[in-house]
């Protein structure tokens, strides 16, 4: 007699997870390629972020900060996926480091949310990205703030204000996306 677990999902759902997780992954690593630089800022505009958020929403807390983690542990193990084709462990260390662990925290908290309320309403969508942004950028920040030796001010110059415009337009369309999107529902 076969036991059945009802606490597992079936083999199918797991597979499919995979496969996005995989390809969220992906995307992350073609996003860091498509940045514009910053005067003055050595954190450059890219749209790893928009997949981030995507991320989080369509995947949820499990798979979704798992298809960040691969993405991290591609770039640490020397593979080209971080923004302008860099890698290796001294990026984790340098002055965008921060924001790269905080896509991993901030990913978490959005697919938490959205495991919790789902994501058919685009408010509470934005109101989970906004909450996964902000540790994003908390992260970003102390680490810019100690690598670079700036102020906090300083940092926040350097590091948010720059970025706001795009991060709200990316904000809006990863809320639209995963809307009408995702793998949890």
């Amino acid at each position: 007699m076969v036991e059945e677990n009802h606490f597992q999902p079936n083999n199918s759902d797991n597979i499919r997870k995979m496969v996005f997780a995989s390809l969220f992954a992906s995307m992350m690593a073609v996003g860091a390629y498509i940045e514009i630089p910053i005067p003055a800022s050595p954190v450059p505009i890219t749209l790893q972020t928009l997949f981030v958020l995507l991320a989080g929403a369509i995947l949820g807390a499990r798979w979704g900060t798992l298809s960040v983690i691969v993405y991290f542990l591609l770039g640490i193990a020397g593979l080209p996926v971080f923004s302008g084709g860099s890698s290796g462990l001294g990026m984790i260390f340098g002055p965008t480091g921060g924001f790269l662990i905080g896509f991993i925290f901030g990913t978490f908290a959005i697919g938490y949310v959205s495991d919790r309320f789902g994501t058919e309403k685009i408010s509470l969508n934005i109101v989970s990205m906004l909450a996964g942004l902000f540790i994003i950028y908390v992260f970003g920040i102390l680490q810019l703030m100690n690598v670079a030796d700036l102020s906090l001010s300083q940092a926040i110059v350097l590091g948010i204000i720059p970025y706001l415009p795009g991060a709200i337009i990316k904000l809006v369309t990863a809320a639209v996306i995963s809307s009408r999107y995702s793998l949890n529902q």
